[in-house]
Formats: structure tokens, sequence, C-alpha cells
């Protein structure tokens, strides 16, 4: 209960840096989303449709996978400084295998025969790709959408290490200064943020779902 008394009281006297620290954190995430979007979905679905470095794309995105947040921030750090822009083009960085692999699949994953009936009817490749594989392919892209946006939530946490700010900065000054209330300020909105987003993405991904092929 004093915790809790402790952290209410934290926030009623800090409330203009905790509101800032939220919009950073959004803004920062949001930037980096549309960023990795802007390149990753173009990408995989010119990588389904063309089938050039498959392999070699594909694997070098699995790697990325495998890279921890931290890791990808302190590379970034070095080459690129500190403060916002670093953070969003590490984050960025980091959504980029999730969403390429995903579209990926999904485009590359369009049943033959579904893609033969629309060349027997006369539609153009242009067309099939609009109107048959994007709407099969959608669920899976923003299931991809939604994973690395959970990621780059939890790795915006990490920025604050590099100067990118947001909810990080109360979470690495609480740890510092071993003050608790400080920490819950930042890892508890965060920690919302991140659960509100994946619901929001997984209502979308079944929305954007073809009603023929759901499953319920």
């Amino acid at each position: 209960m004093n915790l809790l008394l402790e952290t209410l009281q934290f926030v009623q006297n800090n409330g203009d840096r905790v509101i800032d620290a939220g919009i950073r954190h959004v803004n920062l995430s949001f930037s980096a989303l549309v960023l990795a979007s802007l390149f990753a979905i173009p990408a995989g679905i010119w990588l389904a449709l063309s089938g050039r470095y498959t392999l070699l794309v594909i694997n070098i995105a699995n790697v990325g996978r495998t890279v921890p947040s931290l890791a990808i921030l302190a590379l970034a750090m070095p080459l690129l400084g500190t403060g916002f822009t670093p953070s969003l083009l590490a984050l960025a960085l980091l959504a980029v295998p999730p969403i390429l692999i995903n579209t990926y699949v999904g485009f590359n994953g369009v049943d033959a025969d579904t893609i033969d009936a629309a060349r027997g009817v006369g539609m153009r490749e242009s067309q099939i790709t609009r109107q048959v594989r994007l709407p099969l392919a959608l669920p899976m892209v923003f299931a991809g959408l939604r994973t690395a946006a959970v990621q780059v939530i939890s790795g915006a946490v990490l920025a604050a290490y590099i100067g990118g700010g947001g909810f990080g900065e109360f979470i690495t000054s609480g740890v510092a200064m071993m003050a608790m209330p400080m920490l819950l300020v930042g890892a508890v909105p965060a920690t919302i943020l991140a659960i509100a987003v994946d619901a929001l993405f997984g209502v979308l991904q079944k929305a954007m779902t073809p009603k023929g092929i759901r499953t319920s």
C-alpha cells in the first residue's frame, strides 16, 4: 500500500514529466514501426513475387530476429551517436525482420490453384497481386506488424540508455537510485501500452482476415 501511495505521489508531483515521457515513447515506437513497414512490406512482397535472393534475405532476417534489442541499440550508439534519431533507426531495424518475414510468407503462401484460377478468368498480374494475393496475405502481414509493434515498444524502454527518452528514463533512473516508485512509473505504463497495442493489432488482424478463411 505504501508503495502504491508513493508511486501515485510521484506521478502527481511529476505529471508533466510522465506525460512527456509517454508522448515520446509512443512517438518513438510508432515512428519506428512506420519506418520499418515502409521498407519491409514492399521488400517482402518483392521477394515473394520475384523469388530472387529469397534464401539469403530470409536467412539474414532470421538472424536479425535473434539479436537482442539492447545489442542493436548499443551498436547504434558508436555509429550514430545518441538521441531520438539513433534510437528511431535502431528500433526500426529491430522491427524489420518480423514484418519482412511475415509479408513474404503471406504473399508466397497464397494457394497456387487460386492464382491459376485468377489467371484463367483473365486477371493481369497486377490485379492478382491487389485483389487476390493482398487480401489473403493481410492477416499474416498484420501478425508480423503485431509482433514488431510489441518488440519496438519493449525496445523503446531500452532506448533510454542511448538518449531515446520515453518511459525507459524512469526505469533506468529508478534502478540506479533504488527508487521503486520511479521504476514503476516507467514499467507499468510501458507494459500496459505493449498489451494494449498487441490487443489492437489482434483485432485488426482478425478484421483483415477474409470471412471465408476465418477459423472462428
